[in-house]
């Protein structure tokens, strides 16, 4: 039990670090979740099979929610322009 604890904490903290890109979100989502439901339909069912479905099911799922739960962008206060002439955002309203 312990051990699972330790596996589940170390996933957790893998899990919050990466980037506000919905497509990086999507990748890492998909990597966390196909590992945890491999893990879960591995000790589920005890079958090669289940991790196997378990891993896809998890997959698929860590990336629709990984994408989704991409923060919306800050909104600018105040905008400039760069060296070539880019409308960029000098501050930000929060």
């Amino acid at each position: 039990m312990k051990r699972l604890v330790a596996i589940s904490l170390l996933g957790l903290s893998v899990a919050s670090c990466n980037s506000p890109d919905p497509g990086d979100r999507a990748t890492s989502g998909a990597l966390l979740g196909g590992a945890a439901g491999a893990l879960i339909g591995g000790a589920a069912t005890g079958r090669a099979s289940g991790a196997l479905v378990g891993g896809a099911v998890g997959a698929a799922t860590g990336a629709v929610v990984g994408a989704s739960s991409t923060p919306a962008p800050r909104p600018c206060a105040r905008y400039g322009y760069d060296y070539y002439g880019n409308t960029v955002c000098v501050q930000y309203a929060y």
